[in-house]
């Protein structure tokens, strides 16, 4: 079972609630428990699990080079590239490397083969363990735009084919082409929110894009719960998307979490609310706890 849990706008509790699920399953219950932070701009799930990472992978693209001695200048590179990554001058070829997707549709359609392809490196992925439970981490390289290859390599190298495994992946923030690369191919979607007008409008944007556009089932958090008004309860009854659990705004967790502590680990009472969530998810995805 693969669970992504994201939300629509960074500050939510995402990670809060990833970590403290996969915590409390891999201790609880002793299952094979798996979380994949796939928020590799700025990952911090290892802040609070301390992993001991074994392994490490480069993750690279590659990207066009071009040998002027055999190119006719034609423009065909250019023309055939969807991201704008060539321009062809009357006597040169200009490469803007961070627009290159990688998709090597222009050393494909070059007519001369002027053009060969060179690897550019994009980040890395570690995983190993961190307690209990299996930890990977995706770290996207300082000035790099592109997260949603590092993302695909990610998912493809540590996602187990195990049936049993549960994976939780925790996304990045948003509804952009990185989060929309976490949640494919997920089971579940967990959407962790907070009572305000802010969290509200970003929770709707994060019910179309894995409800409505990916088909997927989905739950709501509500983070902070005690705080704000009742617009995203009510938005949730009248679209028909369950509300798994309320965490309260309690200023323990938020010290917890500043400190760097596992927050369910510092506040154990909280522990079966966490399990409740992962009950309410199986039944949904239709998997025997």
């Amino acid at each position: 079972m693969i669970v992504t849990v994201a939300s629509g706008k960074g500050g939510t509790g995402k990670t809060l609630v990833a970590t403290g699920l996969a915590a409390v399953l891999a201790r609880e219950e002793g299952a094979d428990v798996h979380l994949v932070d796939c928020d590799v701009e700025e990952p911090n799930a290892h802040l609070f699990l301390e992993p001991r990472f074994d392994h490490s992978e480069e993750v690279t693209i590659p990207v066009p080079r071009v040998d002027l001695d055999l190119c006719d200048f034609c423009g065909r590179c250019a023309k055939v590239c969807a991201f704008h990554a060539l321009a062809v001058l009357p006597d040169r070829v200009m490469i803007f490397p961070e627009m290159c997707h990688g998709c090597g549709s222009c050393t494909l359609q070059c007519p001369q083969g002027a053009i060969s392809e060179e690897p550019k490196t994009l980040g890395r992925i570690e995983w190993g363990r961190a307690g209990g439970l299996s930890f990977a981490q995706g770290v996207l390289e300082v000035g790099q735009a592109l997260a949603t290859p590092l993302i695909r390599r990610l998912k493809a190298r540590v996602i187990p084919d195990d049936p049993g495994a549960t994976v939780i992946l925790d996304a990045p923030p948003g509804n952009a082409c990185s989060a929309v690369e976490t949640v494919k191919g997920s089971h579940f979607a967990l959407l962790v929110t907070e009572p305000t007008p802010f969290g509200l409008h970003d929770l709707k944007l994060a019910v179309e894009l894995a409800r409505d556009a990916l088909g997927l089932p989905v739950g709501v958090v509500i983070n902070r719960d005690g705080l704000g008004d009742a617009g995203v309860e009510d938005y949730c009854a009248a679209v028909g998307v369950p509300v798994l659990a309320r965490l309260p705004y309690d200023r323990r967790i938020a010290e917890a979490y500043s400190d760097g502590r596992l927050w369910v680990e510092a506040l154990p009472e909280y522990q079966g609310l966490v399990l409740d969530i992962a009950r309410s998810i199986r039944e949904r995805v239709g998997v025997k706890p």
